[in-house]
């Protein structure tokens, strides 16, 4: 399974009045987390990884997130992302977001691998992914830190 983790802070623009983060701004944070692993198994950026594999992006089809621990302006937190499971077009992200060694929020995700229609290229298609970009996703011994 192929892991990213970064660190990031809580700003006050994440939070509430109270201070205390505003629950939509966590799948913001695992949005960027989940473009960061890829980026680092693809070994480029999204824009290059765009072009390299000819495909329209990598869109959520479904996710939920546990709540178990709240975080609050200045907090500084690492959220650890590894890719749990890889489909023939789609694939499943999970984030663990951890603040002073405890766990505060998991988020889980499910993205789909998609291209263009070419019968009407306002819309998407699921598109397979190639084997070596499954590869990339899921070879254990992978393991970086950003």
């Amino acid at each position: 399974m192929f892991t990213n983790t970064r660190k990031t802070r809580i700003e006050w623009g994440d939070c509430d009045p109270a201070g205390i983060i505003f629950f939509a701004r966590y799948f913001e944070f695992f949005d960027v987390s989940t473009t960061m692993l890829i980026e680092r198994a693809l070994g480029m950026k999204k824009i290059e990884y765009l072009k390299a594999y000819n495909f329209a992006g990598h869109p959520l089809v479904e996710t939920r997130a546990r709540f178990l621990l709240p975080t609050r302006f200045g907090d500084e937190v690492t959220i650890d992302s590894a890719v749990a499971g890889c489909g023939r077009s789609s694939f499943k992200i999970e984030h663990r977001l951890m603040h002073g060694g405890a766990l505060a929020v998991e988020g889980f995700e499910t993205r789909v691998w998609v291209i263009r229609d070419a019968n009407d290229p306002r819309r998407m298609k699921a598109q397979a992914m190639s084997a070596a970009v499954v590869a990339r996703l899921t070879h254990a011994s992978l393991v970086t830190s950003r």
